[in-house]
């Protein structure tokens, strides 16, 4: 392993095979209070940059949430609308146990609409959302490969975060992805056998 300093902490350069990383990542809840060290901030955003998307349109926009404020604020947008739900969420965020407020960096993953303009609504409804989910996939990889962990939020009221953030009403808030340093690392999830999710058509 390589190590460079980065934001007053060890920014671990770890050394895995793709698959590993595939493997091995975890969806994070729990975060350490540690900020993303800024060289781990600039290979996040490389990652991103590189994923594919429909005709190279790259028709996608995203955030990088640090002030405290602002992620409270999507933390209050994100969750189940129901009464219950909403108390719970909004102790869990006092409290710093949800994800959106705990984790020092939250990325707001946005569709631009204009992808209509060449591909009409099937471009908005479809292949946008397609390219920001390739980014973000490249994007958490490279996270657990540099030891942070993510985790993918859709559950949000896209008003709410397009409001906190002052988006322009080409784009869509689709995915919340808290990004930091692992509190607690959960066990593997089971997975279907291989026979179950994958037809072999020779």
């Amino acid at each position: 392993m390589a190590t460079c300093e980065g934001a007053g902490t060890a920014y671990r350069m770890r050394t895995m095979s793709v698959l590993d990383v595939v493997k091995s990542r975890r969806s994070i809840r729990v975060y350490q209070d540690r900020p993303v060290p800024e060289e781990a901030i600039g290979d996040l955003i490389e990652a991103i940059r590189w994923a594919p998307s429909a005709g190279n349109l790259q028709s996608r926009k995203f955030y990088f949430v640090f002030p405290q404020d602002r992620r409270f604020a999507l933390a209050g947008a994100a969750g189940n609308p129901g009464l219950a739900a909403r108390m719970k969420k909004a102790f869990k965020t006092a409290v710093g146990w949800d994800p959106l407020s705990a984790a020092p960096l939250v990325i707001v993953a946005c569709l631009d609409r204009r992808i209509a303009e060449r591909y009409g609504e099937r471009g908005e409804r479809l292949y946008a959302i397609q390219d920001v989910a390739a980014s973000l996939m490249n994007m958490m990889l490279v996270a657990h490969d540099r030891g942070l962990g993510t985790v993918w939020i859709g559950s949000f009221d896209e008003d709410a975060v397009a409001k906190a953030l002052d988006l322009p009403g080409h784009l869509r808030p689709v995915a919340l992805v808290p990004v930091g340093y692992p509190g607690q690392v959960p066990a593997p999830p089971q997975r279907m056998a291989r026979e179950q999710i994958v037809e072999l058509v020779r």
